[in-house]
C-alpha cells in the first residue's frame, strides 16, 4: 500500500528485500508447481490489478509524503509501536505452536519494551537479547499441519490463501485495539501508512526485477505462508497491494 520516507543508508528490511528478489529471479523458471495451487488465477490477477492500481493511486503517494514529511526517527518509533501491540498475540500463537520458550521471551520483550522503551516506541528488548517474533494464527494452524489451501489475492488485503483468510477473524481477536471508534480508526490508517512505507524500496526493486510481478508476488508469498511444507521450486518473501511483511528479525526461518 503506501510508501513513506527513504532512509539515508540501506536498512536490514531493504537489504532483505534485495536477497529474496534475487532469490526470486533466480528461481521464476521452476515455480510451475506454484500454479497448481492457484486454481483461479484469472480472478486473483484481475484482483491483483486492481489492488495494484488502487496502491499506485492512494496508498503509494501517502507512504511517500509521509517518508518525505515525517523524521526517519519518528518513523521508526511508529513502526516500533504497532509492532509492539502485536507482540502479545505473537507470544500466544508461539505458546499455541508449542514453542513455549520464544513464546515467553516475546511476552517479555511486551513487557520491557511496553515500560523501558516507553509503549513500545523504543526497541529496548532486541539488545537485552529478545528479537522479535512475528506470529499469527495462520502460522499455527500452518504448525498443526493444516496446509494453505488454494491461493487467493483478496481485495484491499492482497496476497493470502484459504487457511489465512479464514484465519483473518481469529487473529483480529488477538489484536490490541483501541475502544473508542475515532482513535482506532486513526491508529489503524497510520499504522497502514506506516507499514506501507516501511515497504517502499521493496516495492521499487520489484517493478524493476520483476517480468511477471503477479507470478513473483505469489510464488514467493506460497514459500513464506508455509513454512511446515513449503513447496519446492518457490521464493522467500512476498509483497501485495498492501504488501505483507517478511518474517522479523530473530523469527524461526523458513525450511
Amino acid at each position: 500500500m503506501p510508501h513513506l520516507l527513504s532512509r539515508p543508508l540501506p536498512s536490514s528490511r531493504t537489504l532483505l528485500a534485495l536477497l529474496a528478489l534475487t532469490t526470486a529471479a533466480l528461481s521464476t523458471g521452476c515455480a510451475s508447481t506454484a500454479h497448481s495451487q492457484d486454481p483461479i488465477e484469472p480472478v486473483n490477477r484481475a484482483v491483483f490489478s486492481l489492488n495494484d492500481g488502487l496502491d499506485r493511486a492512494v496508498f503509494q503517494p501517502t507512504a511517500t509524503a509521509y517518508q518525505k514529511v515525517v523524521p526517519p526517527v519518528v518513523q521508526t518509533g511508529v513502526s516500533n509501536f504497532f509492532s509492539n501491540l502485536q507482540t502479545p498475540w505473537s507470544s500466544a500463537n508461539l505458546l499455541m505452536q508449542g514453542r513455549a520458550r520464544e513464546g515467553a521471551s516475546t511476552i517479555a520483550r511486551f513487557g520491557i519494551n511496553t515500560t523501558v522503551g516507553v509503549l513500545g516506541v523504543v526497541d529496548v528488548a532486541t539488545g537485552w537479547g529478545m528479537p522479535p517474533r512475528s506470529e499469527d494464527f495462520g502460522f499455527t494452524l500452518d504448525t498443526w499441519g493444516l496446509g494453505t489451501g488454494p491461493y487467493v489475492v483478496l481485495p484491499i488485503l492482497g496476497p493470502s490463501n484459504a487457511r489465512d483468510a479464514l484465519s483473518l477473524p481469529v487473529d483480529s481477536l488477538g489484536s490490541l485495539q483501541a475502544s473508542d471508534v475515532a482513535v482506532r480508526n486513526s491508529l489503524t490508517a497510520l499504522k497502514m501508512v506506516s507499514k506501507r512505507a516501511d515497504l517502499l524500496e521493496m516495492t521499487r526493486l520489484l517493478d524493476q526485477a520483476a517480468l511477471d510481478k503477479y507470478a513473483m508476488v505469489r510464488d514467493a508469498h506460497l514459500k513464506r505462508r508455509n513454512r511446515a511444507a513449503p513447496p519446492p521450486g518457490t521464493q522467500a518473501e512476498t509483497q501485495g497491494a498492501i504488501p505483507t511483511e517478511g518474517p522479523a528479525e530473530g523469527e524461526r526461518p523458513t525450511h
